[in-house]
């Protein structure tokens, strides 16, 4: 009897072992094609510096390479910088995908499941104009429709070898652009996020069937560092009188937005292309503007206007660079 239970252990053993080696084969390659994301991250302007903030940013009516439909330039045309000085919206957030276009770093930890130790979600710390962000790793379904829509949105993620896949739904109306280019409620955004040593490079695709007539890109790049921790939230938001009183919603009336030819006087730029469109998203637009396109001059001195005296060439302001009249 001895002898049979020996046998058949050993030929249990001889079965069973080829299945366990590829399951552990199978996990391993898992857990080797994903990367770790936790740190603190520090913004890096490797990209468009002139369109995030804290370089210039971009300029109130600045919207060559976004795909606009004709109510979402309606709409970006209505807006008044001013409207966020209000005190009903000077605490509000941006939506998530300001993570593109933000001047903050990231904070990012893992959550564990505590059986497993297995990643159940990503954390990604908020700041004075973003909300916290979740990204569920288990698997868990988008909810419905008509869910709650927060500035953060609904996030999941899955591995794809060793790139972060991940797909933002439930967002509140925000912007795409932070001269009020609008993003509505329906948007959504699948972004990539890549590691590569100590740069972790951010590429987002941002879909709005209301603003936009097709998707529109934004890569970010950061850089971990090694320095203090960088904080996992902002700190409180601070509601003070900045010139605009309550319930006041500045905006400009249709055809009237006075910064709708300044991109043109300071670079030559048609103001057709400067109000966006998908057309504008590639370098073959180039090539309509070529035969009547000229060249601005040089400007030597770009500076900050001081409180006395006029920019020699231009100023440097919060949207960008200002033209002389």
């Amino acid at each position: 009897m001895i002898r049979k239970r020996a046998n058949m252990t050993k030929k249990t053993i001889r079965i069973t072992l080829p299945s366990v080696a590829a399951l552990l084969l199978l996990t391993g390659t898992s857990l080797l094609a994903q990367v770790d994301l936790s740190g603190s991250w520090a913004a890096r302007n490797y990209g468009d510096a002139l369109g995030v903030n804290p370089g210039p940013g971009p300029l109130p009516v600045e919207y060559f390479g976004l795909p606009l439909n004709e109510g979402g330039r309606a709409r970006a045309l209505l807006f008044d910088a001013s409207q966020v000085s209000s005190p009903d919206r000077v605490c509000d957030p941006y939506a998530s995908s300001y993570i593109l276009m933000g001047p903050q770093g990231l904070k990012i930890w893992n959550e564990t499941e505590p059986l497993t130790g297995s990643t159940i979600a990503w954390h990604i710390g908020g700041f004075g104009d973003m909300s916290p962000i979740t990204i569920w790793m288990d698997g868990r379904p988008h909810p419905t429709t008509n869910a709650l829509h927060t500035f953060a949105g609904f996030t999941t993620g899955v591995w794809e070898d060793d790139v972060l896949t991940t797909y933002t739904t439930h967002l509140k109306a925000s912007m795409v652009r932070r001269n009020g280019a609008p993003s509505s409620d329906q948007t959504t955004m699948r972004a990539h996020w890549a590691r590569h040593g100590d740069l972790l490079t951010v590429t987002g695709r941002i879909e709005d069937p209301v603003n936009l007539d097709g998707p529109y890109y934004m890569t970010r790049v950061f850089q971990l560092t090694g320095g203090a921790p960088t904080p996992s939230t902002g700190g409180p938001c601070t509601i003070a009188y900045e010139g605009v009183p309550a319930g006041a919603v500045r905006h400009f009336m249709p055809g009237k937005n006075p910064f709708l030819d300044q991109v043109t006087k300071y670079y030559n730029i048609p103001v057709e292309a400067v109000l966006g469109g998908p057309e504008t998203m590639y370098p073959e637009y180039r090539k309509r503007l070529k035969d009547t396109y000229v060249i601005p001059e040089k400007c030597p001195n770009l500076f900050f206007r001081g409180k006395d005296g006029p920019p020699s060439c231009g100023q440097v302001g919060l949207y960008g660079r200002i033209p002389q009249n």
